[in-house]
């Protein structure tokens, strides 16, 4: 009897769920209307057109869906749409011209205090924020397209912004020309996925007191400084690509005072710094590629107990770079170019240990007018000489077992 009952009440709720069309012959001219009118559950399908909505507010679990995008324009004066309930969709828009102010965040979509809110397959462009979330749980931004022609951080948003916000899941975006393309702070076990950030003016990724999240597969290329994690812990970073962050101040990947964490399988390229590490501690990074970097990892001394092993080290201008005599750090069984030692045993390890850290990264690093000298004989000499009575250099920043072929990574 109470199967039947619950049988009975889901399709009884069921049969009144509505769907209102929005469109130049259907019963709703403007989005505003058809969402005022609409209830928890009912469907708006929104035509093909341009809508001039004054900040559209969403407070009813419903579905808000686009055909063939039809656009949503804020008149650079509003936000595009509020979402202020939880159970909202939102599917297949153009968002345009949001305002812009220094005192209010406006963005394209903007879910206030809400859960299990969808935004799916749009376009954004021209915004100050594009998709912000205060207090989101459990929401899902996915297959958004991102773009903005941002001049300089005071005069923009970011791409994707999460501020208090838990279990959120970002996939496969594409975000471009913003301050930051991805912002997470106070944001806990959240996964950021598949996604492409690229061309923005501060970091392709900026991680602040966000614990227990993991970003994996995403591409982060030509970003002001790349990826920036700090003040935070337990966090996965895995299969992603690092390329083309340059700059005096630009890295793959930043962190600062970050513990707990894990960088594997990781591929960074054509960067200043590939890794700048500072404050970071427990930290394990494993079967990366490290090519063609200026630096492809810079550990200062304020690290403690990171761990680098099963890693490749090609092409790099310097492979490892720190400020300090004092290592509290492990590298093991790592493949490095430049390593000259001999493998009389034959199992594939050098039978001498690889000390990574050069004289003269460390003399360039304090005074970079030498770089000058370069590849010069000069050069050559110096490091050859301290690798054998080794004065400036840390004696114990070694690894032990450096391996003879590259991992197959």
């Amino acid at each position: 009897m109470k199967i039947l009952t619950l049988i009975f009440c889901c399709c009884y709720l069921g049969s009144f769920a509505r769907i209102l069309k929005v469109g130049r012959q259907q019963p709703y001219a403007s989005v505003t209307a058809a969402v005022a009118a609409a209830d928890n559950g009912d469907t708006v399908i929104v035509e093909k057109g341009v809508y001039f909505e004054k900040n559209l507010v969403i407070g009813k679990s419903i579905v808000l869906k686009g055909i063939d995008h039809p656009v949503l324009d804020a008149e650079k004066k509003y936000e595009n749409i509020s979402v202020r309930s939880n159970g909202v969709t939102i599917d297949g828009f153009l968002l345009q011209h949001t305002g812009v102010s220094s005192i209010v965040d406006f963005a394209a979509i903007k879910i206030y205090n809400s859960r299990n809110v969808t935004v799916i397959n749009n376009i954004i462009n021209d915004a100050f924020f594009g998709i912000y979330s205060q207090y989101g749980i459990h929401c899902l931004i996915k297959n958004n397209t991102l773009s903005a022609k941002a001049k300089n951080e005071q005069e923009s948003g970011n791409g994707i912004h999460c501020w208090k916000s838990d279990s959120m899941q970002i996939i496969a975006n594409t975000i471009s020309g913003h301050r930051d393309g991805i912002y997470f702070e106070f944001v806990t076990h959240s996964v950021i996925w598949r996604n492409n950030s690229f061309h923005n003016i501060r970091y392709g990724l900026h991680f602040m007191f966000s614990n227990e999240d993991a970003y994996i597969s995403n591409i982060f290329e030509n970003n002001g400084a790349g990826v920036a994690v700090m003040f935070s812990k337990g966090v996965k970073m895995f299969n992603n690509y690092f390329k083309e962050n340059w700059g005096d101040a630009a890295y793959g990947i930043l962190l600062k005072e970050i513990n707990d964490s894990y960088i594997e399988n990781n591929h960074f390229e054509k960067n200043t710094s590939a890794i700048y590490a500072e404050g970071a501690n427990r930290i394990l990074m494993k079967k990366n590629v490290f090519k063609n970097n200026g630096w492809a990892v810079k550990i200062q001394a304020s690290c403690s107990e990171v761990t680098l092993e099963e890693n490749n080290f090609l092409e790099n201008t310097f492979d490892i770079g720190t400020n300090g005599s004092l290592v509290l750090n492990r590298f093991n069984k790592n493949y490095w170019d430049k390593y000259e030692g001999y493998d009389l045993n034959k199992d594939g390890e050098g039978d001498i240990p690889y000390r990574p850290v050069s004289l003269y990264s460390m003399i360039a690093e304090k005074n970079p007018p030498v770089m000058i000298l370069f590849r010069s004989f000069i050069t050559s000499l110096m490091d050859k000489t301290e690798k054998v009575i080794p004065s400036l250099t840390p004696e114990n920043l070694k690894d032990d077992h450096p391996l003879m072929k590259p991992l197959p990574l």
